[in-house]
């Protein structure tokens, strides 16, 4: 059991907002409390959308201010140099969960999108192993994608349904295990990077599996290359090639019509909004409010540290306000946390996720508002976002367990983990 309790406490729910101790039930039978004085409590956050193998390239030179054309080789050369391998991946899947436990995530969609050429079936499901249990050993909760970017189609799909038997407990439903740390999706880069044949493979596997499906559409750059390519807009093939449906969510969305947002809608497709990469690329706007108003649930997400630097979602939302007053209303502090809890659950087909209360998973994060980066602040929710944008929870909690206290990992050592990283990508890879 564990309660949390202090001077201010706020359900950050629309439904339930209210002062009021949270008690979570972790199935034990010792009682843990944290001390919340001074604090806002929000469910834990979800991140949508990353790719944690770029967290071990960030701020690489030529990856700033190029062209889609130029950026995917400078990251394909530094994967390359840096050799994949399970240390590798696991290493940087350990440093981008952490980043994002001590910033208040405790789900990240991890978008894996490259896979070594010569790669065995058993090469790939052992690269996400590694993956998987760098994230759930510190706690964490993963939904790993088995992505594609111009592999062969029978490959990926191979890949893709051996990653899911192989990882997946054998009473996972929906490609969701039993404890709920770990789901399995599938999902191709884009129409400007895969066919037809990858789209209808995966789509098989995740039939076959009950798994959900994900992509990546209308950044502008997908947009041109679909026309040159196909003549046709992205949207047009996702509808014909099946991928337009209530278990797929797409992620940008950044140039995309009135006709098309309706058509999204009414398929019933989930969108994830990812600012903090759309936005240096040059790739555009979401136009949020509108998706929101059609009916899209949006989720929020980071996108991986090839085209943003940095994890931390909270931060993310707080751009995701500053930019929608260019494509319409301002997006309202309330409605952005939720995208980042609610709505990206939403879009991982996990409704026990974003909430507190009863039925929900018991992840929460506890953020101190009494310090001078909060003073003069008249909404203290509204203030998570706009006030202090390197803000990090003071506690966070998953299923029950405390993984950050006092504003330290429980679960590891974050210098520990920058240097391990550090020190494999200084050496070369034993071939």
């Amino acid at each position: 059991m564990l309660t949390v309790t202090g001077a201010l406490r706020v359900l950050v729910d629309p439904r339930t907002e209210r002062e009021g101790d949270v008690v979570l039930d972790d199935g034990s039978d010792l009682a843990t409390t944290l001390d919340a004085s001074g604090c806002v409590v929000t469910p834990g956050l979800v991140n949508a959308h990353h790719h944690l193998l770029q967290t071990a390239f960030r701020t690489l030179p030529g990856t700033r201010g190029v062209p889609m054309a130029e950026w995917l080789p400078t990251m394909a050369a530094a994967y390359g140099r840096a050799g994949h391998d399970p240390e590798l991946y696991g290493l940087a899947a350990s440093a981008g969960a952490a980043e994002g436990l001590l910033s208040g995530v405790t789900t990240i969609a991890d978008h894996h999108l490259n896979w070594p050429a010569d790669a065995t079936t058993d090469d790939t499901v052992a690269l996400a192993a590694a993956t998987v249990d760098a994230v759930r050993g510190l706690g964490g909760r993963l939904v790993f994608v088995r992505g594609s970017a111009r592999d062969d189609a029978d490959r990926a799909a191979a890949s893709a349904d051996a990653i899911a038997t192989g990882l997946l407990h054998e009473r996972a439903a929906g490609g969701v295990d039993p404890d709920g740390g770990l789901q399995v999706a599938v999902g191709p880069a884009g129409v400007h990077s895969d066919g037809e044949a990858t789209f209808r493979a995966l789509g098989e596997v995740a039939a076959r599996h009950g798994l959900r499906r994900r992509t990546q559409a209308n950044e502008q750059v997908d947009t041109a290359i679909a026309l040159e390519r196909y003549g046709r807009r992205p949207l047009d093939l996702l509808e014909e090639w099946g991928w337009l449906a209530p278990d797929v969510t797409i992620a940008h969305l950044c140039d995309v019509t009135d006709d098309e947002i309706g058509r999204l809608a009414a398929a019933g497709v989930t969108a994830t909004h990812a600012p903090g990469c759309d936005v240096p690329m040059g790739w555009g706007i979401a136009p949020v409010a509108a998706l929101a108003a059609a009916g899209i649930p949006v989720g929020l997400g980071t996108s991986g540290g090839g085209s943003n630097d940095a994890g931390h979602l909270l931060a993310d939302g707080r751009l995701a306000m500053q930019v929608s007053a260019l494509v319409g209303p301002q997006l309202p502090a309330r409605q952005v946390l939720g995208m980042m809890t609610e709505g990206s659950a939403a879009g991982l087909g996990r409704p026990e996720l974003g909430h507190l209360g009863e039925g929900t998973a018991g992840d929460l994060c506890v953020w101190d508002v009494s310090g001078v980066a909060d003073a003069g602040v008249a909404d203290p929710v509204a203030g998570l976002l706009w006030a202090s944008p390197g803000r990090r929870p003071r506690h966070v909690v998953v299923g029950g367990r405390v993984v950050v206290r006092d504003y330290r990992l429980v679960t590891g050592d974050e210098r520990e983990i920058a240097a391990r990283l550090g020190e494999r990508l200084a050496r070369t890879p034993v071939s």
